[in-house]
């Protein structure tokens, strides 16, 4: 059987203590270290419970007074339960300077030098359409991971089992690599904007193309990432998991399937021209049909949400999912969730002790430098802990609104 871990109360709870809870507890610490170090108990007498309580208290080691103790095993146990208390409380110590000292890892990471002139202009960020059958904003539809994880992610929810699989030789699209879907499909409502003002003025104007040819340093500079060298490499990297990640859908009614739909993330890609250096330059992406069609047959509204300008300077993969489902659940409310199901909806491979772990985490940060637009706080609910995800209204930042009006 395992021995119990060796653990110590705050000295505040304990002298608030009784005498006799005070005896009692330090009777059971005795005997979880003899447990732990493989000693026979011994019973604490009067005279070695006293001195045990005023070094408990004060932590001044002449209390102990060891220089007068025998060989007998109470006074042996007596003198490596004081060291055992003195390590303990010098690891606190130590801890809690530390924690003093220091300061939790920021949420969101620098913006790139040339931010600034950018955000002259701030651009809509909208993210996938919220078709009726199945919403992707309600699971991450990508890898968390900063680095492209090969294997499956599956999703059973309510209506509809989603499968996100990746290439081969790729691997699964990442949460980083989805900005560049994001800006593809803001491209796209933008387009539809201008089509429909045009078409409300008189004129006939032409559909949207369904491709979209922009620079790479545009890309760059719409995820407000800086224009490196490595930054070139990794954007035809995640072009390439972007092409080879499809999202299967199939949509359930009463238990019975009804419909089976494979999506890509980009129907593909081609770099039309390079610099001198062999950077990509130009690129031709290929809007995917059922993006294409959600956004460009639509007649009154974009089945769209827009995304606050700082999403992407949120520097964690998990802090990056948990504000596209507070976008989603919450709007311009609040909205909880069980950290099972959020486990459920991250896709993560973490087991759900890491993950609950890692989040916990990530919500302490956020007291110190608080997600774009939502306050998050864990709460005990009927099952375990939840999150509730609460929209803060910030004044001077542009807000999202729940669906964007044409």
């Amino acid at each position: 059987m395992k021995a119990p871990p060796f653990s110590m109360m705050p000295r505040a709870d304990f002298s608030a203590l009784s005498l006799h809870e005070k005896n009692t507890y330090l009777q059971t610490l005795a005997d979880q270290y003899a447990d732990q170090h493989e000693r026979e108990r011994v019973w604490l007498d009067k005279d070695g419970l006293s001195r045990l309580r005023r070094y408990y208290s004060r932590r001044v080691w002449a209390d102990l007074k060891l220089d007068s103790l025998s060989d007998s095993r109470t006074d042996m146990l007596l003198a490596r339960l004081g060291e055992a208390i003195r390590n303990e409380s010098i690891k606190a110590d130590v801890t809690a300077a530390l924690m003093q000292e220091t300061t939790p890892k920021r949420i969101l990471r620098t913006a790139p030098q040339d931010d600034a002139q950018l955000m002259f202009f701030v651009p809509t960020i909208y993210d996938a359409p919220l078709k009726d059958d199945v919403h992707l904003m309600d699971v991450a539809p990508f890898s968390l991971s900063k680095k492209a994880n090969k294997g499956i992610i599956k999703y059973e929810l309510k209506d509809s089992l989603i499968t996100i699989e990746g290439g081969a030789e790729t691997g699964l699209a990442t949460v980083f690599d989805y900005d560049i879907f994001l800006n593809m499909v803001s491209y796209l409502a933008d387009e539809v904007k201008n089509y429909r003002n045009s078409e409300a003025k008189g004129l006939r104007p032409s559909l949207p193309p369904k491709t979209y040819r922009p620079s790479a340093s545009h890309i760059l500079k719409f995820c407000r990432r800086s224009d490196g060298g490595k930054a070139y490499e990794d954007l035809e990297a995640a072009l390439d998991r972007l092409a080879n990640t499809t999202i299967k859908v199939v949509n359930l009614s009463s238990g019975k399937r009804r419909q089976v739909d494979s999506r890509p993330m980009i129907s593909g890609y081609s770099v039309v021209s390079r610099t001198g250096a062999n950077r990509i330059e130009t690129i031709e992406i290929n809007i995917p049909d059922w993006v294409y069609t959600s956004i460009v047959r639509n007649e009154r509204t974009l089945p769209l949400l827009t995304l606050h300008q700082d999403y992407f300077l949120i520097s964690s993969g998990l802090g990056r999912f948990i504000y596209r489902l507070a976008r989603k659940a919450a709007g311009k409310m609040e909205a909880t969730y069980s950290l099972k199901e959020l486990h459920k909806r991250s896709g993560s491979t973490q087991e759900l002790r890491k993950f609950s772990y890692d989040l916990r985490e990530f919500v302490t940060r956020t007291l110190a430098f608080p997600m774009p637009e939502y306050d998050l706080s864990l709460e005990e609910g009927k099952d375990g802990a939840v999150l509730r995800m609460r929209y803060r209204d910030e004044t001077g930042f542009p807000l999202s609104t729940l669906v964007a009006e044409i």
